[in-house]
């Protein structure tokens, strides 16, 4: 599949440029990563999340060949109360945030996938204001103008100096 995605890229990069003259690499990247991962929505996130996520994505297509997918990005606030109380029902740690302490709530989180793609956004994703913001969730990134202190989990205080 990740072939796949290249070359229909390549192939899609014409036709993207008569789209988007100047903005071609950029709309074929979008077009062929919004085929290879057709569930993922991106619908929002915060315009500045958004634009952040799409260029570093296309950067990591291009330059590194390394694909990056969406698994969850904003969720409204039912959504995310409903996967706060099944997490509470759990024994253990609770892992999700009350919906008025996400940032997928504010369209500023993002679950991303695969785990490849995750590390390419930890190892760049500073360049775009993408940071990864939990020790435990490899997958979790969240924008910000200014790099956080990481977490051990969500829901860990953070340390104030």
């Amino acid at each position: 599949m990740e072939l796949a995605a290249k070359a229909l890229a390549r192939v899609l990069l014409p036709f993207a440029h008569l789209n988007a003259p100047g903005h071609a690499r950029h709309v074929a990247c979008q077009w062929a990563l919004g085929m290879r991962f057709p569930k993922e929505d991106l619908t929002g996130l915060t315009p500045a999340t958004y634009a952040a996520f799409t260029t570093a994505r296309t950067e990591a297509f291009w330059k590194d060949g390394q694909l990056i997918g969406l698994t969850s990005g904003h969720r409204d606030a039912a959504v995310q109360h409903r996967m706060y109380i099944e997490d509470l029902q759990r024994p253990g740690l609770t892992t999700v945030l009350h919906p008025a302490e996400s940032e997928h709530v504010r369209g500023t989180a993002m679950d991303i996938r695969p785990r490849e793609g995750a590390q390419w956004l930890e190892d760049n994703g500073a360049r775009y204001n993408l940071y990864r913001t939990y020790d435990n969730e490899w997958w979790h990134f969240e924008y910000r103008l200014r790099r956080p202190e990481r977490l051990p989990y969500p829901g860990a205080v953070r340390a104030y100096r």
